[in-house]
């Protein structure tokens, strides 16, 4: 996980919520491949942990340009009862319009960042 920070990520759902249940959608075999190295992964670099939570979301892949396979979760059920944020994150329109006149630029891989913000730990 991630280092002990102040802040984490809360999901706020609307009063009355209640949990939101997907089931799986079949998946074949090369993406249940994909999706026991993934797990296996993600829990022995501690990304994610065991959970009882009553909710449930289903995993589906998508092919990446280079053949592979990406994972998702459509937690499009689970967002029809979350509080909807007040300050959304800026478009990139108006990110890239802040950069004009600047004199530096620094790429960076932003692949490994995705991991770096814990989720409140009564949300999982």
């Amino acid at each position: 996980l991630p280092p002990e920070r102040q802040q984490y990520h809360k999901i706020e759902l609307e009063p009355g919520a209640q949990p939101t249940v997907r089931t799986q959608w079949q998946l074949t075999q090369p993406e249940l491949d994909k999706l026991r190295h993934l797990l296996d992964y993600l829990l022995e670099n501690g990304f994610v942990r065991p959970s009882t939570s009553p909710f449930a979301a289903p995993i589906l892949f998508t092919p990446k340009k280079d053949g592979g396979l990406r994972m998702c979760i459509d937690y499009r059920t689970l967002n029809r009862v979350t509080i909807k944020s007040r300050y959304p994150i800026p478009r990139a329109d108006e990110l890239i319009d802040q950069l004009r006149g600047a004199k530096f630029f620094l790429k960076i891989d932003k692949r490994g960042g995705y991991h770096q913000i814990r989720v409140n730990k009564t949300d999982g």
